[in-house]
């Protein structure tokens, strides 16, 4: 079967995003401790406990070529500091999400998410050919629409009552989204943040 979305090691000056594996439960974990990520009820991010469930479902997902997840490693002190994916590949338009992104509170405010989006981005569109690449949050979490608006990314709309969370209530998704028209304006924004924090 061919598959649009491989398995790929992406890496820069500040992070490498190695593909999701059992090998990097433990450093998850201790990431995620890292601010307990999970307490904030409008994420999407594991407690210690269900890491390893957490990388089943994505490794099923990476099988099924729906996504790729990746680890994020800080490459100044080798640490595991959070994850992020390729998530809702759709090859026959050439479109896909980034998203299930979380880093540890130590690595928040630093390069490492300009970093990753730059990654993430520049292999979409100019590896994939993507012709849009989406990224989505929950209406609560303003930290993340901050980050997504400060990448360049448009808002396209509100999902409203998207998704029911385990907590029961409704998630409002905010939508945003670059189109690879788009792209050389946001791959030279993103490379103008990292050369003023190198």
């Amino acid at each position: 079967m061919s598959r649009w979305i491989e398995r790929v090691t992406l890496e820069d000056a500040h992070v490498r995003l190695e593909p999701l594996a059992v090998s990097h439960a433990d450093g998850l974990a201790q990431a995620v401790a890292d601010g307990e990520l999970w307490r904030l009820w409008y994420t999407s991010v594991p407690a210690p406990g269900d890491v390893p469930t957490y990388i089943d479902t994505a490794l099923r997902e990476a099988v099924n070529g729906e996504g790729q997840a990746f680890a994020v490693r800080r490459l100044d002190d080798q640490r595991i500091v959070g994850s992020t994916r390729y998530c809702h590949a759709d090859a026959a338009n050439r479109r896909l999400e980034i998203g299930w992104t979380w880093y540890a509170a130590g690595a928040q405010r630093s390069p490492v998410n300009t970093s990753c989006k730059r990654l993430l981005l520049g292999h979409a569109f100019e590896t994939l050919a993507c012709i849009a690449v989406e990224l989505r949050t929950h209406r609560f979490n303003r930290r993340s629409r901050t980050a997504i608006e400060r990448l360049g990314a448009r808002l396209d709309g509100v999902l409203r009552n998207h998704r029911i969370l385990p907590d029961g209530s409704y998630r409002d998704t905010m939508v945003y989204s670059i189109l690879d028209s788009e792209w050389p304006a946001v791959r030279r924004h993103l490379d103008h943040q990292l050369e003023r924090s190198a």
